[in-house]
């Protein structure tokens, strides 16, 4: 499980437009956004992305860069990024599952095709949603079971707008004895 204030695993993926994602070197002013979504086969994740690309340069300006990463191929990327068309949304793609496991993500095997005529991958993770200090060390964090029920992108930037002025500490980081 991982805990907030303390580091997070190691993540470096391919992205479609930027080189490679390496979270270690993103260095952002106060946080790193990372959207794990499920992938091209999702109707939600589309919807989901389409909410949080409009939201990319406000998230900006709070010194907090974006990132949507899957498992997916490179092609089915390129095709989720199309769909979602949000040109400053930065998609990661190949994520391994191994490591999608150490983010505590929930690992799905497939259903074969969705409710949009696409199919499903035989392995894919579920999606999760992480703010992360630029010193590796985990603020915030969200993992989902399912694809529903998700934050709402537009709450996660009045949060991070509330941290940055209360100079709100991440909580949950207690690990002791109970």
């Amino acid at each position: 499980m991982l805990l907030p204030r303390k580091p997070v695993p190691e993540l470096r993926v391919p992205t479609l437009a930027h080189g490679e994602f390496d979270l270690a070197a993103d260095a952002p002013e106060r946080f790193t956004l990372i959207s794990f979504y499920r992938g091209l086969h999702c109707p939600i994740c589309l919807k989901y992305l389409r909410d949080l690309g409009p939201l990319v340069p406000e998230y900006e300006r709070r010194g907090t860069k974006v990132i949507a990463i899957s498992s997916d191929t490179p092609d089915r990327a390129q095709e989720m990024a199309r769909k979602v068309g949000a040109e400053n949304l930065r998609f990661g793609h190949s994520l391994p599952l191994t490591v999608a496991r150490q983010w505590g993500l929930y690992i799905s095997s497939s259903r074969g095709k969705t409710s949009v005529g696409i199919d499903e991958p035989p392995l894919f993770s579920e999606p999760g949603v992480f703010l992360v200090r630029p010193d590796g060390t985990l603020y915030y964090g969200a993992v989902q079971t399912m694809p529903f029920a998700r934050p709402v992108f537009s709450e996660l930037l009045q949060a991070v707008d509330f941290a940055i002025t209360k100079d709100y500490p991440a909580r949950g980081e207690y690990d002791g004895p109970l």
